[in-house]
Formats: C-alpha cells, sequence, structure tokens
C-alpha cells in the first residue's frame, strides 16, 4: 500500500540515516525527505538510496535553487519539496523527472504551483491554514489534485484534516528529530501509519 505520508528527517545524520529510514520504511512509510539544511543531507540520501532504494523513493526538502535540485538530482534523488512556490524550481524539477511538491499556501500559489508543473501541493504551515481554509481552497482547485498538509500536522488531527479534504501530510517532529533513535523512530512511524490506516484506509 502506498500511502500519502513523507516522513521528514530534518537534523538527520550521515551515520544515522540509513538506520532511521530502515524503521519507517519497516513501518510502512516509504517516501522519506532529508531537508537540505541538515548536516550533508546529500550524502544521507544517497546513503539511503544506496541500502532501501528499492522498497522507498527518497528526496530533499527545503530546496530553494534550481541548482539545489541538480545536485538532488545527481545523487539519485526522486522528488523535490520547497517550503515556498517557486516556479522556476518546480519546472527545473520536472525538466529533470523528479516528483514536484512546493510549499503553498494562497489560491494564487496553488494555481501557479499547478500551472508550473506540480505534482501536488504542500500546504505549508498548515496549521496556520487550518481546516477551514483547506475547505474554502479545495472548493476552486481542479479535480484530483493531491494536497498534502505539512506543519502542526500528526496522527492526532489525522481525521480532522481527512474530513477537511487532505490526500496526505508530511511529518516532522511527530514522527523523527535529533536525538531520537531508530528504535523510537519506528515506534512512532507504526503509530502512525496504524492512524492513517484507519482514517484513510
Amino acid at each position: 500500500m502506498t500511502r500519502n505520508l513523507i516522513a521528514i528527517l530534518r537534523g538527520i545524520r550521515p551515520e544515522e540515516a540509513v538506520e532511521i529510514a530502515t524503521a519507517i520504511v519497516d513501518a510502512g512509510i516509504t517516501r522519506i525527505e532529508v531537508p537540505l539544511n541538515s548536516p550533508e543531507p546529500l550524502v544521507s540520501i544517497k546513503a539511503m538510496i544506496d541500502a532501501l532504494g528499492d522498497r522507498a523513493e527518497f528526496g530533499a526538502g527545503t530546496v530553494l535553487t534550481t541548482r539545489e535540485v541538480g545536485e538532488v538530482a545527481q545523487v539519485g534523488g526522486q522528488f523535490i519539496v520547497s517550503p515556498n512556490c517557486d516556479l522556476s524550481v518546480i519546472r527545473a524539477t520536472k525538466t529533470l523527472g523528479l516528483g514536484s511538491y512546493p510549499g503553498v499556501f494562497t489560491p494564487s500559489e496553488c494555481f501557479a504551483a499547478l500551472g508550473a508543473g506540480a505534482d501536488a501541493l504542500k500546504v505549508f504551515p498548515a496549521g496556520m491554514m487550518g481546516p477551514d481554509g483547506l475547505n474554502a481552497i479545495r472548493a476552486v482547485l481542479p479535480p484530483g489534485t493531491t494536497v498534502l498538509m505539512v506543519g502542526g500536522v500528526g496522527p492526532d488531527n489525522f481525521d480532522v484534516w481527512k474530513a477537511a479534504s487532505a490526500d496526505g501530510y508530511g511529518l516532522g517532529s511527530s514522527l523523527y528529530k535529533p536525538g531520537l533513535d531508530a528504535a523510537e523512530v519506528g515506534r512512532r512511524a507504526v503509530e502512525t501509519v496504524g492512524v492513517y490506516d484507519a482514517v484513510h484506509g
């Protein structure tokens, strides 16, 4: 089962990347993002791909420039996540054949991102928009648009976001933060998958 969940491993270090990623993939989350403001993020991404590339997709987050898009592609990254809606980043991502998940917040950003070729919309920060805001924007988005909520989202409110039409989630500190070991991250991932399947299954 492919779940609309992205594990955001902000701050992960290369020496722990494979062990943490394995725990997450074993739990059933098969998309993992390493933000580029983590220590040696490209090294971590490549290590994860080398170890688990046949079981999951790996990409980069906090991608702000077209140069960074190219660097992620060079190590085998499969998708690009940004906190903002930069049309040049979206176009560069699609030119290289990668998945594009730009950050949006307003209707104008949503439509600009889709027009540039985005595969899904990452609403960030979701907590600021709230479910009512998502409902309002969903009413005008093209049918079939995939909307992922990021920022202030976790298993404790999946049901609220699902009721507001969310398709999936990017999960940061509810799943991983520096200092957590693989066992704890794995436990959180298993709990997250259980709640997701109950709500979205």
